[in-house]
């Protein structure tokens, strides 16, 4: 899990089935929103984060590129998905609650994950999930919402499916020997 805070990223991950995909909603408090895959950097350091499984997230300090803008994502070892936002406030959204949802993983059938971050006002903040573990490859709905006071600033979902479904994107990022 990651989110990216000007140039430090802390990655959480969330997503919703394809065949029930809502569309994205923001509040007027975000300024900017985009939601894709991308091909992870190497991490820098961890955030404590012990609402999640891992119990920690990644920082980065590389702003990568979305791959794709696609809302089925692959699962394959390494990948991430996530969003992209920036708050209209230049003085950015503090205590930002990232809650991810999904189809239940790990021995203890965790569906929920989620931690405290911020959303930058100057430039966009990532927030992502990605799969570093063999438990988290599970296939279905995923969905990603931040909140901030009980007010829901973003809201998004992904389909996480077979790899065998978006070939193109299985092997995007490199990591098809390591294809689940």
């Amino acid at each position: 899990m990651y989110r990216l805070t000007p140039l430090i990223l802390i990655v959480p991950v969330f997503a919703w089935a394809q065949a029930a995909l809502e569309p994205s909603r923001t509040s007027p408090d975000i300024a900017s929103f985009e939601a894709g895959i991308i091909c992870p950097p190497e991490s820098v350091g961890t955030s404590p984060a012990p609402g999640t499984l891992a119990g920690e997230t990644h920082i980065i300090d590389v702003d990568p590129p979305f791959v794709s803008t696609a809302r089925r994502v692959p699962a394959v070892m390494g990948i991430g998905f996530g969003v992209k936002a920036m708050a209209a406030d230049a003085l950015g959204l503090e205590d930002v609650v990232m809650v991810v949802t999904h189809p239940p993983m790990g021995d203890a059938q965790v569906q929920t994950q989620s931690y405290i971050t911020s959303i930058s006002g100057i430039a966009p903040s990532l927030t992502f999930y990605q799969f570093d573990f063999a438990y988290e490859l599970v296939t279905g709905p995923w969905q990603m919402v931040a909140t901030r006071d009980g007010e829901v600033l973003y809201q998004t979902s992904f389909e996480v499916v077979p790899p065998q479904l978006v070939p193109e994107l299985a092997s995007v990022c490199g990591f098809e020997n390591l294809l689940s």
